[in-house]
């Protein structure tokens, strides 16, 4: 199969599970190309980016200046390009009888300027991560710049704070010309049926891992040795890391043998930084920023216990369901996060980990000593969230399954 994704930012280091899809149906044998936005200037680049050589098959939107001047040459540059990679395809976009000033301006042919550069338009499947790429991916098609069945995934930002910012009814043209969707959890497959999508079009998918390459160890703690916490996720409101940040603080005072490290960075690095001064916790607390995938997984296998305190943020972002949390559990560790979104579909309270409502600090500082003072019970949870990510969340099973679905929507 030929397979388009349609992505925000590509590649992003917090987004593996894009990746995951991605290098997934290239091993299963499709063709698989990348039409971004923007490229991700910082940050982490995930090692498969170059074992699969995406760069390659990566095409990024033109994104023209404000200034007059600037914005004329970038055109002229389009032009050239467009010119050179497909004449034909690229006269059809400069054509006014068919654009109007659309075609004058060229604006037109900035649109379909990668795909033209690409020279390829047409796929099996559209495949376009979070909703409003999913609106993208419709216009993309409507303009036959790209085509083939289009499926969108739906993961939890795109169906809280877009809705808050852009209304509940941003979606109804999606809801009726798009092909099937992919909603992430049972939770946002109930949400977009409420917004009006068609249940018999509508599969949850979760996204996954690959659980061989997170090895399982039983979880014990050694003589001696400090409990180690820790947190891998972005520094936004919605991971919820300062509530977890106030629970480990309340727990030194009476369990010093603590540590807690967190990987990641963001907006709200300094404002964690300075909390962490102002509770007196720098000997306790780390911020390490943001680390490669396998540095990531090394941390992992020294920490004893993950954190993942989720909440919903004031302007209405809520999680899918976070990765950090199925890679944790595959590796063996008890886990402690919260009753939001679909977290609760991967992590079941008291038997694979520990869920507290959300901004409950003394929910979290409840569970965070229980786990401190009965570390025989991390085997056990370890044991059973291992194998629940192994049935429901392993990225090999997940692709076969979309490999069919897509197969299935073809057919």
């Amino acid at each position: 199969m030929d397979i388009a994704f349609i992505v925000g930012k590509f590649p992003v280091a917090s987004e593996t599970f894009i990746l995951n899809q991605i290098i997934g149906l290239i091993d299963r044998g499709h063709n698989v190309d990348v039409y971004a936005k923007s490229p991700n200037q910082k940050g982490v680049i995930h090692q498969d980016i170059e074992v699969y050589q995406l760069q390659n098959s990566t095409y990024y939107d033109i994104s023209l200046s404000s200034n007059l001047v600037k914005r004329q040459f970038q055109k002229i540059k389009v032009l050239l390009e467009c010119s050179w990679a497909n004449p034909r395809v690229s006269l059809y976009y400069l054509n006014p009888l068919q654009f109007g000033k659309q075609a004058i301006t060229l604006n037109r042919l900035c649109l379909a300027a990668p795909a033209i550069i690409n020279k390829k338009s047409k796929y099996d499947v559209i495949q376009c991560h979070f909703g409003l790429n999913g609106l993208r991916g419709l216009s993309l098609r409507n303009l036959k710049i790209l085509q083939g069945k289009l499926v969108v995934t739906f993961h939890g930002s795109d169906v809280s704070k877009q809705l808050k910012q852009y209304g509940n009814d941003i979606y109804t043209t999606l809801w009726s010309e798009a092909d099937y969707f992919l909603p992430i959890s049972e939770h946002w497959k109930d949400k977009i049926i409420s917004l009006g999508c068609d249940e018999h079009k509508t599969t949850v998918h979760h996204m996954g891992i690959d659980c061989s390459r997170f090895k399982f160890k039983t979880r014990s703690l050694q003589a001696d040795l400090k409990v180690q916490f820790v947190s891998v996720c972005r520094l936004v409101e919605k991971k919820g890391i300062e509530y977890s940040i106030r629970a480990i603080a309340a727990l030194v005072k009476t369990h010093p043998n603590v540590q807690y490290t967190i990987v990641g960075d963001g907006i709200q690095r300094e404002y964690l930084q300075h909390l962490i001064r102002e509770l007196g916790m720098e000997q306790y607390i780390h911020l390490l920023g943001w680390k490669r995938q396998d540095e990531v997984v090394q941390i992992l296998d020294q920490s004893d216990i993950l954190v993942a305190p989720s909440i919903t943020s004031q302007n209405g972002d809520q999680e899918g369901i976070p990765v950090a949390l199925m890679e944790a559990m595959a590796m063996g560790m008890p886990v402690v996060s919260t009753f939001h979104s679909g977290i609760p579909e991967l992590v079941k309270d008291g038997v694979s980990g520990c869920l507290v409502p959300e901004k409950d600090v003394d929910g979290l500082l409840i569970k965070l000593k229980y786990l401190v003072e009965n570390t025989e019970e991390w085997a056990k949870l370890g044991k059973a969230g291992r194998d629940y990510v192994e049935d429901s969340f392993n990225i090999q099973i997940l692709n076969n399954h979309l490999e069919t679905l897509y197969k299935k929507l073809i057919h």
